[in-house]
């Protein structure tokens, strides 16, 4: 199976620093910028973690903590066991009544000030606190976490080997809360090209970019899923990946679409999961599950955080399975691809606004 990432060797883990957090916790670090976003910084830094680990930051949704999303999606579950750092920002009240990140508002999506520059403060923090390798530090969220993956990624494209955006938007769409709600619910007017200019134009970085995958439920109300296509059409632009893509599709009717960069490499990733709302996907149970479920984390069989990271070269398949199985209720069959065929480009990004049912689980 076609995978994004750098792939890097895992040294077994070992005692390294750091701190030692409590089951299901993460710690507050109170100094680690001028911060100009005014967020909080919360950490998982286990202790047993290999020499220059990998760095994972987390964005939560509206309406929720960092503990709310961090934990039910399995990112923490995930760090403790395969030995990587997560740091996982925290949206104030007093900044937008809702905790949503304002990844909307030009003060804080762009490169200089604001909350996204709040975050690459804590990047750097953490890289230099924790001895974290630079060359793997990945960025997701889900909603409006997935909206300011997407303002990370192209504020600061040198900071990222990888992002992941779910039930997200593209960068650059809004810049109000008028254009904002417009965004989530209609599909964007803009072309490819003009997507790609708005990364292009966020700062000079010539490249190379930071690989994306993009994860939208089919039946999500709340961002439609032509958000999650105008995302990956973004990025197809910025990496000039026109083509030919490859596609897959899982037991459970989940497909995806992978298309490679102009040098041949893998680049952006599109999944696809019908029946899904608006939230992150999750498998509590059996192999390769990780996380529980929540109101945001649905429980479907399938974990969009252990394929993520998967894809980063952060976890092994097939080895955690410390959950014990519901008595009557065994796990389904691991994901694994049926088939693979070309796919013609042309309708790889074609919008998806025929919602089967509503979602109703944010606000």
């Amino acid at each position: 199976m076609t995978r994004l990432g750098r792939i890097a060797s895992r040294s077994g883990p070992q005692a390294h620093g750091g701190l030692a957090p409590r089951a299901g916790s993460l710690e507050e670090i109170a100094r680690f910028g001028s911060n100009p976003g005014q967020l909080r910084m919360k950490v998982r830094a286990p202790r047993t973690r290999g020499p220059r680990a990998p760095l994972v930051v987390v964005l939560h949704g509206c309406t929720q903590s960092a503990e709310d999303y961090a934990g039910p999606a399995g990112w923490l579950d995930l760090a403790d066991r395969f030995g990587f750092v997560v740091v996982a920002p925290e949206q104030a009240r007093s900044n937008n009544p809702n905790l949503c990140f304002n990844w909307f508002e030009p003060g804080d999506s762009q490169r200089q000030g604001g909350e996204a520059a709040s975050i690459a403060q804590m990047v750097s923090h953490a890289i230099r606190t924790f001895d974290l390798d630079r060359a793997r530090v990945f960025v997701t969220g889900l909603s409006a976490g997935g909206a300011m993956t997407s303002v990370m990624l192209a504020t600061h494209p040198e900071m990222f080997a990888g992002g992941a955006i779910v039930a997200g938007l593209p960068y650059g769409v809004a810049g109000s809360v008028g254009e904002a709600l417009e965004a989530m619910t209609t599909a964007s007017p803009l072309s490819a090209e003009r997507l790609g200019d708005l990364v292009r134009g966020a700062t000079d970085h010539p490249g190379p970019w930071p690989t994306v995958t993009v994860w939208h439920g089919q039946v999500d109300r709340v961002v439609r899923p032509s958000a999650g296509e105008a995302a990956a059409a973004q990025w197809r632009d910025v990496h000039q990946a026109a083509g030919p893509a490859l596609t897959a599709r899982t037991p459970d009717g989940r497909d995806f679409v992978v298309w490679r960069s102009s040098k041949g490499d893998p680049a952006v990733e599109l999944h696809r999961v019908p029946g899904l709302g608006h939230g992150a996907p999750v498998r509590a149970h059996g192999p390769n599950g990780c996380g529980q479920a929540s109101r945001h984390t649905p429980e479907t069989g399938l974990s969009s955080t252990f394929e993520i990271a998967l894809g980063w070269g952060l976890v092994e398949r097939d080895v955690l399975n410390h959950a014990a199985e519901p008595a009557g209720d065994p796990a389904p069959e691991p994901l694994t691809p049926l088939s693979w065929r070309g796919a013609d480009p042309s309708t790889v990004g074609a919008t998806i606004n025929d919602a089967l049912r509503a979602a109703g689980l944010l606000r």
